[in-house]
């Protein structure tokens, strides 16, 4: 009995490790690829490292980006992006279906 209950214990531990470690990890490991891949030209970005830029071109894995007035352009790994600083018309939820019968 005393068997059964240790199991059981054990069991509760790695489940509790699980939804309070694994699974936010994988959550917001999805949501950065999810915006990694939804950037597209012209929008402003901030790298890993602190550089702020402007997307000039795409291609398989990396970035080019502009990084200030004088249009220095720097080559950057799509894994180096930290966030997006451009809002898009499609990221906004846009629920005015119910709003427009009055």
């Amino acid at each position: 009995m005393e068997l059964v209950g240790m199991l059981v214990m054990w069991g509760a531990i790695i489940a509790v490790m699980y939804f309070l470690m694994i699974r936010p990890q994988k959550k917001k490991q999805k949501e950065e690829q999810r915006m990694r891949e939804s950037v597209r030209v012209g929008d402003e970005i901030t790298t890993i490292g602190g550089i702020c830029g402007r997307i000039v071109n795409i291609k398989e894995d990396t970035f080019v980006i502009e990084t200030s007035v004088d249009r220095s352009k720097m080559v950057i790994k799509k894994w180096a992006m930290q966030s997006c600083d451009t809002v898009h018309d499609a990221d906004i939820d846009d629920d005015d279906d119910d709003d427009d019968d009055i």
